[in-house]
């Protein structure tokens, strides 16, 4: 472990609060909250951690946990507020990470932006959003944009965050925003996210960056049952689940997609960006999936994993480290010299927590899961995989998407009305680790 860099994580719309300040625009996601019935407990992102005006606490805190690094996003609307109707900047929302960025390399800490968290811009998802071959491109523009701001300060970038989330379950589910229902025809999305990855990553790179990649969300696929058609039903979810993102990226070739019976679409030059070699493989993960066979639309239906406790997410959010390590194992096995060193950009797990305390929170559910997976971390490394970094999700209780303020991740607790800060036991137990690994 000593070897590895540590971080903690988190993402402008789920922080930052602050929605209507210094000029920022409408995401899609404000668009989403704003629909009633979508958000679980009916509440919204105001004030949340109310991190744009708070960002000096959060700054202390890490420099307390003793982080290397802090994996945070920068909000497309606030520095274009008006993308895709008009491209004029936003020089507040800029300033806004200058003074993150500053404060963080003056506390000892690398900035690690990400520069999409799923908060398109509302004109450019009018338009069509991901399915729209300019959204990449509009992305390329805001690139630019960011990195001649911090590109002299910043060296570690992460590109579009978890494009299976934006995709599967933004638009061929409608859990999370956009809120479309296109089921496999969403799948242009994917394609189009990953060339706004490999759009961008040159130009982070040509102002200075020694690291541009995308972080991908995994989840080990397990099938219901030993039947043939319970293990096909797995193998289509891992294809469009896991495969279609690391295929393009690390093989310059998509899987095998007629199942779905959709055809990507792919113009000259394409997969030469998206499989332009990466420095290192930004990888999310939090649980397996368990699946057996459907005769309906989707040929597949997740459910509980047998014998597995479980986050506060309930059924299908079981805890199996084990199968962290398995899916790291095989990744060095399938690509090979391929793969870069993975950085685990993502990794954590939300308990049912009191909205309010005057006491540190005793989080030993969520102590237990870290230390287990990152067991399963040192597992993978043991068998020959090369992971260079760990990043706690989340270092602040946040706004969970679709969940609202009703699942907590963090190591530290938020008092969603008063953005009062808790440190919990969690914290603490990050704290004592990367000082007795630290050489």
């Amino acid at each position: 472990m000593a070897e590895m860099h540590f971080s903690a994580a988190t993402a402008a719309f789920q922080i930052e609060g602050a929605r209507s300040a210094d000029g920022r625009g409408r995401s899609m996601w404000d668009d989403f909250v704003d629909t009633p019935g979508n958000i679980i407990d009916g509440s919204t992102a105001e004030p949340g951690p109310d991190s744009y005006h708070r960002f000096d606490d959060d700054i202390a805190m890490l420099a307390d946990l003793g982080v290397d690094r802090y994996r945070f996003s920068i909000s497309w609307t606030r520095v274009i507020p008006n993308a895709g109707t008009d491209a004029s900047v936003n020089s507040a929302g800029l300033d806004y990470y200058d003074r993150l960025v500053d404060g963080l390399l003056a506390a000892g800490i690398a900035p690690e932006p990400t520069l999409y968290h799923w908060d398109l811009p509302v004109a450019l998802e009018a338009n069509g959003g991901w399915l729209n071959r300019d959204t990449a491109h509009r992305f390329g523009d805001y690139t630019q944009v960011v990195a001649g701001r911090l590109g002299d300060r910043v060296r570690h970038w992460y590109t579009i965050n978890e494009p299976a989330s934006t995709s599967l379950q933004g638009y061929a589910l409608g859990e999370l925003a956009p809120g479309r229902t296109l089921l496999f025809d969403s799948l242009p999305t994917v394609h189009h996210q990953l060339l706004a990855h490999g759009i961008a990553a040159p130009i982070l790179r040509e102002h200075g960056a020694v690291q541009a990649a995308p972080t991908l969300n995994h989840s080990l696929v397990l099938p219901a049952s030993e039947s043939a058609d319970d293990h096909a039903a797995a193998d289509l979810l891992d294809a469009i689940h896991n495969r279609l993102f690391t295929d393009p990226l690390l093989t310059g070739q998509y899987p095998d997609l007629s199942p779905f019976g959709v055809e990507l679409p792919v113009a000259d030059g394409d997969m030469d960006l998206i499989s332009a070699p990466n420095e290192v493989y930004g990888f999310n993960y939090y649980n397996p999936t368990t699946v057996r066979a459907s005769t309906g639309p989707v040929p597949f239906e997740m459910v509980p994993t047998p014998g597995a406790p479980v986050t506060g997410f309930g059924p299908m959010w079981p805890i199996r480290p084990d199968t962290m390590r398995d899916f790291l194992i095989d990744m060095g096995r399938r690509y090979g010299s391929a793969l870069p060193p993975i950085i685990i950009t993502e990794n954590g797990a939300s308990f049912p927590e009191p909205d309010t305390t005057d006491t540190e929170i005793i989080d030993s559910e969520r102590i237990d899961y870290l230390r287990d997976h990152l067991g399963a971390v040192s597992e993978a490394k043991a068998a020959g995989v090369r992971i260079d970094g760990y990043t706690v999700w989340s270092l602040l209780d946040n706004f969970e998407w679709a969940e609202g303020w009703s699942q907590r991740f963090g190591l530290v607790h938020v008092d969603m009305n008063t953005g009062t800060r808790t440190l919990k036991a969690s914290f603490r137990w990050y704290r004592d680790l990367i000082s007795a690994v630290r050489p």
